[in-house]
């Protein structure tokens, strides 16, 4: 698209939007006791409630740089994820899940749509962060002027880390020590311990030791494969996807997953395309006016048939003499096994679909995490065997049309959301501003 249309259009304010996920899976109405389900749902809840209070609030605290903005979508996803991170329930930070070798390994991320030179980072490796998703920030915020010339002290006992430097990934001892220069909080690896995770560690180690099944993996129970996640779209039209996890029960010491690759367990984007191809044609809004009695526009059964039989259907989406383009922008989330979200690029390819065939988010996330979708295909006749294939995408689209002007004259967004397993645990706050909490497919 032209930078002469980048430099005339107008930013118009657009309504903050919110998703929160908890991990996906092997989930089913008799996996747990009714009251661990409702511990679940009163968390996911009072998550998502705090979350939408924070995103809407304007004082100096919440929006940390200016007290005179709402938060950003980066602030407002990192926020949630933290929240996530501080729960027992779900497997990241606090809640995390072990390896093999009885260790916990976290990963996170972040990225956005616009506004950073880095667009997108990833930790892994971390024994010793309390909050991973907070270095994930910190490592995408400081990207800006991680290249620049300074002055720096040498730590004698540590690695030459002086910065990020250029780089959107980092492992281990290097990304913590980075953590210490942000002044961020550490914690020793007993504060990750939660007796129901090391029992499922052991229970998943003694299964495979008897040839029962896999240590990862179970069909009579779940056995958390999935991460914690938000998406989050600002006032400003940017969208942020922030993901933290322990990775798979049982996975291998020194595994890295989806969470922290980019394009395979997140993915942020925005781009500028002709007209409005996922919007409502002229011919469809003349349909939706035409289906509608009121006292501006009263026609008969018999003439709204003859216009719907009779009546050329418009090849463009816009009216002939108009000339408009679309601001898009998507951003989302995945939870599930990891190894399946790696194997098909999974938020990556969704924003391709959506981008390039093109079609709204809704159908794109769908094509990938939905029932016999991308992931489910890739575990071919492993599936319902090994967990491989399993999982859900949450996500967010903005649309902003414009015209030739560059003007802004419709702005819309959607909620998005899918998986092709037992159920995903997920909060969201819907058009009307209400906070909602499912599990089931059959819940929306």
């Amino acid at each position: 698209m032209s930078e002469h249309r980048l430099q005339q259009q107008s930013t118009p304010k657009v309504k903050p939007r919110l998703i929160i996920h908890g991990g996906a899976g092997n989930i089913h109405r008799n996996t747990y006791p009714p009251e661990k389900f409702q511990a679940y749902r009163r968390t996911l809840m009072d998550i998502v409630v705090k979350a939408d209070q924070y995103m809407r609030s304007q004082d100096e605290a919440a929006s940390e740089k200016s007290p005179n903005r709402l938060p950003s979508a980066l602030e407002t996803a990192t926020y949630a994820v933290r929240l996530l991170e501080d729960s027992p329930l779900f497997n990241s930070g606090h809640g995390a899940v072990f390896t093999r070798d009885g260790f916990n390994e976290l990963e996170a991320s972040v990225m956005v749509s616009r506004g950073y030179k880095k667009r997108g980072v990833g930790v892994m490796g971390l024994r010793r962060v309390k909050n991973p998703i907070l270095l994930a920030r910190a490592m995408l915020e400081h990207g800006e002027d991680d290249l620049e010339p300074r002055s720096q002290d040498v730590n004698p006992d540590g690695l030459d880390v002086p910065s990020a430097q250029g780089h959107s990934q980092l492992y281990g001892r290097a990304a913590e020590q980075l953590a210490e220069q942000y002044g961020l909080e550490l914690a020793d690896q007993s504060y990750f311990y939660t007796q129901h995770r090391w029992d499922e560690h052991i229970r998943g180690l003694e299964k495979e030791k008897k040839g029962e099944g896999q240590a990862s993996w179970s069909v009579d129970e779940y056995i958390s494969q999935g991460t914690c996640g938000a998406v989050a779209l600002d006032q400003n039209g940017v969208i942020c996807a922030a993901t933290s996890t322990g990775g798979l029960t049982n996975k291998l010491t020194g595994r890295v997953g989806d969470t922290p690759t980019i394009g395979a367990g997140f993915w942020a984007e925005e781009w500028i395309e002709d007209g409005d191809p996922t919007g409502l044609s002229a011919w469809d809004r003349l349909k939706d006016a035409v289906g509608q009695s009121g006292p501006c526009l009263m026609i008969s059964n018999a003439l709204r048939g003859i216009l719907a039989d009779f009546l050329p259907t418009p090849s463009a989406h816009t009216p002939v003499g108009t000339s408009i383009y679309t601001t898009r922008a998507f951003g989302g989330s995945g939870t599930g096994n990891g190894d399946s979200f790696l194997r098909t690029n999974a938020l990556r390819t969704v924003a391709a679909i959506a981008r390039w065939k093109p079609e709204s988010g809704y159908k794109a996330v769908s094509r990938v995490a939905g029932p016999g979708g991308e992931l489910q295909r890739s575990a071919g006749d492993r599936w319902k065997r090994t967990g491989e294939g399993e999982g859900g995408i949450i996500g967010i689209e903005s649309v902003v049309v414009r015209d030739a002007r560059g003007h802004a004259v419709e702005t819309r967004s959607e909620i998005l959301m899918d998986f092709n397993c037992g159920g995903m645990f997920r909060a969201w706050i819907d058009k009307e501003g209400n906070p909602r909490v499912s599990i089931f497919s059959d819940e929306l």
